[in-house]
């Protein structure tokens, strides 16, 4: 791939994906997704020909190519499978001038409403800038007045876009919800001082690894289907997160944490509760307790 332009990539790298995903890929297929001509299309699959050849057979009767039975990935061959899912379910690369729609049929679940462009906007130019960030947000505790904070990453639970924050007013590091900002704007006369560092976040820079296993309480052919849903090895599923993080996967993972596995109606359990152990966000699990001291 290293001798074709990024275009030429990412037109081949379409290709094999739609040849990969839907059976078959025709010129028509390139013109429509990238405006090209005719010719190019044409050029476009004659390179995909000589490099992965043994791939696909034209029909001549259809004049569309279909995938071979010797097809093996090529180009997509070291592509992480969830960005392959998320490519499938939610359109390939598509511009900001077209609508983008799945491959295949799919539906989604409602997810809350995105955050305001603007909003966006404005903190992502203080992560980027490593800025500070003066914003309007709506507490849950009633204290709505205005704050900065020092952003440096977004954060998505499944349900909420959250930025994690150094927050000027508590003192501490901490997660926002996007949606709950009302006005933000960068202060660009103003400096981060070096405690609001992400390397000073301690449950951020704290890797935790999480094992994940079959309900106990669940019957044993429960079990196997969790363990084959899962890819678990030996009955066990092992998700390496962030402290900061750990209660919002644990939560969207639906995995039992209570200390007395009680909550037998989830399809997980997590083995070792002591990884909670001084976690701020441990409380978002599931059925989580913090031990009496």
């Amino acid at each position: 791939m290293a001798e074709h332009s990024q275009n030429q990539r990412e037109r081949l790298n379409y290709l094999e994906f739609r040849l990969y995903f839907t059976g078959q890929i025709s010129r028509a297929d390139l013109i429509q997704r990238f405006g090209i001509s005719e010719a190019a299309a044409t050029r476009d699959l004659a390179i995909y020909r000589d490099e992965a050849g043994e791939n696909l057979e034209f029909d001549t009767g259809t004049k569309i190519y279909r995938i071979s039975k010797s097809f093996a990935l090529n180009y997509l061959k070291n592509i992480d499978p969830k960005q392959l899912l998320r490519a499938l379910v939610h359109g390939i690369g598509n511009d900001f001038g077209t609508e983008p729609e799945s491959l295949v049929p799919c539906e989604l679940p409602s997810r809350l409403q995105a955050p305001s462009a603007d909003v966006l906007a404005s903190v992502s130019r203080a992560i980027c800038q490593k800025a500070v960030l003066r914003i309007e947000y709506l507490s849950d505790s009633g204290n709505h007045g205005p704050r900065e904070i020092v952003p440096f990453s977004f954060v998505g639970t499944g349900l909420k876009w959250l930025v994690r924050a150094y927050c000027r007013r508590k003192g501490i590091f901490c997660d926002f919800i996007v949606n709950r900002i009302k006005h933000a704007e960068v202060v660009w006369d103003a400096k981060p001082l070096p405690v609001e560092d992400k390397e000073n976040d301690d449950e951020w820079n704290r890797m935790l690894k999480l094992e994940l296993i079959p309900h106990p309480k669940a019957s044993p052919e429960k079990k196997a289907m969790i363990a084959q849903e899962f890819q678990m090895s030996d009955d066990v599923h092992v998700l390496r997160v962030r402290a900061a993080l750990a209660g919002y996967v644990l939560r969207l993972w639906s995995v039992d944490c209570s200390p007395t596995q009680r909550l037998d109606l989830f399809p997980l359990c997590l083995r070792n509760l002591m990884a909670l152990h001084d976690v701020d966000n441990a409380v978002l699990a599931p059925g989580y307790e913090r031990p009496s001291s």
